[in-house]
């Protein structure tokens, strides 16, 4: 059984190393072919659309940098956590996501992707079910603006999107909940 257990989390282990290592492999080679790249660190407001539950706080770092002319490619991190019915569970989330840019002018660009959100849903009051963590595929649309701050070196970003989760089970009534969400994020795009 140990033998088993230890060969699935080292299939694990490569398969999230050779993906890390494509995702920078990307990155790097992207950049340079694109004469200007971008490091974001980013701070973000976070929503669902039926109104249930406060603002939630996200944090994200994303490094973005152009395919092709008026087009952008970003592969992004973020970091959410937040509390559903009613305050009585606590939702923490860590989206990796894909999305693809049009940009018609250097200052305004939309478009979407697709992302992979690892959300953990802890139940505090309920020591049988303290925790269970779900692994799903989501797709996001949006846009943004950037504002030179210090022109070539730093500019303000502001980004905004729909979240698309589909349905998110639960093991406390109500068992299915909507899991879209919408998130408005401030980030400092740092040129290399």
């Amino acid at each position: 059984m140990f033998a088993v257990t230890h060969k699935s989390v080292a299939r694990m282990l490569e398969r999230s190393l050779v993906a890390a290592s494509l995702a920078i492999g990307l990155a790097l080679v992207m950049a340079p072919a694109a004469k200007a790249g971008e490091i974001i660190p980013s701070l973000g407001w976070t929503k669902a659309p039926d109104g249930n539950g406060d603002a939630a706080i996200q944090y994200g770092i994303a490094l973005r940098g152009g395919l092709v002319p008026m087009v952008a490619g970003e592969i992004g991190l973020g970091y959410r956590k937040s509390e559903v019915f009613n305050g009585q569970v606590e939702s923490t989330q860590w989206p990796v996501t894909a999305s693809v840019w049009l940009k018609p002018t250097p200052m305004f660009y939309l478009g979407g992707g697709v992302g992979w959100y690892n959300t953990t849903l802890h139940y505090p009051n309920t020591p049988a079910l303290a925790s269970y963590t779900s692994q799903k595929t989501g797709m996001h649309l949006g846009g943004g603006m950037s504002l030179p701050l210090v022109p070539g070196i730093a500019s303000a970003d502001l980004n905004l999107r729909y979240v698309y989760l589909g349905t998110e089970k639960s093991q406390l009534p109500p068992q299915n909940f909507k899991a879209d969400y919408f998130t408005a994020a401030l980030g400092c795009a740092i040129h290399f």
